[in-house]
């Protein structure tokens, strides 16, 4: 398998200075909404088993694989994307734990089965697909960053779908979005249990949010403390450079 192709690189896990990923200026690279998913999420610490949806080059299956020993699965719907993940997971010799799937997750449950994981993460495309005149020049970029090949009620029933009953899901997304996941989570029998607002600095709105569910679970949400990543000056706040650089 050839490590790079002539446009990518090799870049350092911002959390792990022993961990790289394979990343191009051609297709979307992760960011700081993947690193911090990763972190927020329940993983099972001995065995298991994990899927990570949308999982695009790799990046949470990667980060994940240092918060546990169970085995995971990663599906990406972009050929190239889930071809650079899956050289990811080689270049760090991950291949016994981890392997990434090119496919939809809207026709998974043949190759995964049902109720199959312990815990499902996703960081899906935010935005509603948009008109054709809105599309990105760049097609992997567009599809990153909207919902061209899944809507969000399609994530949530593959969530739904491949989670054992009282699994977790665990999710990344925009807080104008809030209402419609959870009305989805409900829809689809994942209870809500934690969720968090992501702020860019103090006396900003948030910008994103991590919500977590349990798939047949009962009531009750736990609101986490506000997580604010950058001080007036632009430095993180000690909490944001913990997960980033792995402090805590």
């Amino acid at each position: 398998m050839k490590a790079i192709n002539d446009d990518e690189r090799i870049d350092y896990l911002l959390a792990e200075d022993d961990m790289h990923i394979i990343q191009s200026p051609e297709v979307f690279s992760f960011s700081l909404d993947a690193v911090l998913l990763a972190h927020f999420a329940y993983v099972p610490i001995k065995k298991g088993n994990i899927l990570d949806l949308c999982t695009g080059n790799g990046v949470i299956p990667l980060l994940l694989s240092r918060r546990t020993n169970a085995s995971i699965t990663g599906v990406e719907i972009q050929e190239r994307l889930a071809d650079m993940a899956q050289r990811s997971v080689e270049l760090n010799g991950l291949g016994d734990r981890l392997s990434m799937i090119h496919g939809d997750l809207k026709e998974m449950k043949t190759e995964l089965g049902h109720s199959a994981f312990d815990v499902v993460t996703c960081n899906p495309p935010y935005f509603r697909s948009p008109a054709k005149t809105e599309h990105n020049a760049n097609a992997h970029l567009t599809a990153a960053r909207h919902e061209v090949y899944c809507t969000l009620e399609d994530v949530v029933k593959a969530c739904k779908l491949h989670v054992r009953p009282g699994g977790k899901v665990a999710m990344v997304h925009r807080p104008d979005r809030l209402v419609d996941i959870i009305a989805l989570f409900r829809q689809h029998r994942i209870e809500p249990k934690r969720i968090q607002f992501v702020y860019p600095k103090y006396g900003r709105d948030a910008n994103m949010l991590l919500i977590e569910g349990t798939r047949d679970g009962k009531p009750g949400l736990a609101t986490l403390p506000p997580l604010y990543i950058y001080h007036e000056d632009n430095t993180y706040t000690k909490e944001a450079e913990g997960i980033i650089y792995g402090k805590q």
